[in-house]
């Protein structure tokens, strides 16, 4: 009599959560608050292994004060482009100390990648997209790598791209936290009040939404808060959040490696 076939051992490729997870997140925790939530999820693992991603904006102390009450252990991540103001690198320290976080990191672009791709620190001038893809897309990949799940301080009202924002929704595998993602300006400025958070110190001086120094200009009265982002070019996204579609590049030297596209 044969044997039976032993069966092999199959590695199970399975992403990590599926949208029915989502979704049964969000039917969970329906009307319930960001604090009480993130506190839920922490405290029964719900995200697995999980942390907060953080620009240091003019915006992110209130998702900061929320995970740091809840949890002061959740790694906190910081991608420094290396073209960051000095101002939010300040206040990067300011915020992290001032809430106690045990775990921060910050991540930088790849040294090779910039030597062969921009390697005169211009790319931003021409190529947006591409400078973006580098000094952020891949350094936040890099640092997602071996987590189950990650915290993102995207609002709805903040632009069109991030309307009808979940506040659990699965990316490539990984469940993505959205807890402000319902919130309006007034919530947001009513919670710095009520817990008298810092401002970032670029925010009086007219800097609604920072970002890298190059790309970030001041907001005119009655213009989007994003708008002093990438002025002049038609981008409103990093692609961290949201794929972008290169931009074609003013005409350019394409023989110089600086100004090869990056895809």
């Amino acid at each position: 009599m044969a044997e039976p076939a032993r069966q092999l051992d199959v590695i199970d490729a399975r992403p990590a959560f599926t949208q029915a997870d989502a979704d049964a997140l969000n039917a969970r925790f329906d009307g319930v608050d960001a604090l009480t939530m993130l506190k839920t999820v922490f405290a029964e693992g719900l995200a697995g292994k999980v942390a907060v991603v953080s620009s240091f904006g003019t915006e992110s102390a209130v998702l900061l004060d929320l995970v740091a009450r809840a949890d002061k252990s959740v790694p906190v991540i910081f991608v420094d482009t290396l073209k960051m103001f000095a101002e939010t690198l300040n206040y990067r320290d300011t915020l992290i100390s001032r809430m106690g976080f045990i775990n921060s990191r910050s991540v930088t672009p790849d040294a090779d990648v910039l030597a062969k791709k921009d390697e005169t620190g211009l790319r931003w001038s021409y190529d947006p997209d591409g400078c973006c893809d580098i000094r952020k897309v891949e350094p936040m990949n890099r640092a997602k790598q071996g987590l189950d799940a990650w915290i993102s301080g995207r609002k709805a009202f903040q632009s069109t791209t991030r309307q009808n924002m979940p506040r659990f929704e699965v990316e490539d595998g990984r469940l993505k936290i959205n807890p402000l993602g319902d919130w309006t300006k007034d919530d947001l400025e009513a919670y710095f009040a009520e817990h008298d958070l810092p401002r970032h110190p670029l925010e009086a001086q007219g800097y609604l939404s920072v970002g890298c120094e190059p790309c970030t200009s001041k907001v005119l009265p009655g213009e989007d808060p994003r708008a002093g982002r990438w002025r002049g070019w038609d981008k409103v996204e990093c692609g961290i959040h949201s794929p972008v579609t290169p931009i074609p590049a003013p005409s350019v030297d394409p023989e110089d490696p600086a100004n090869q596209p990056v895809f």
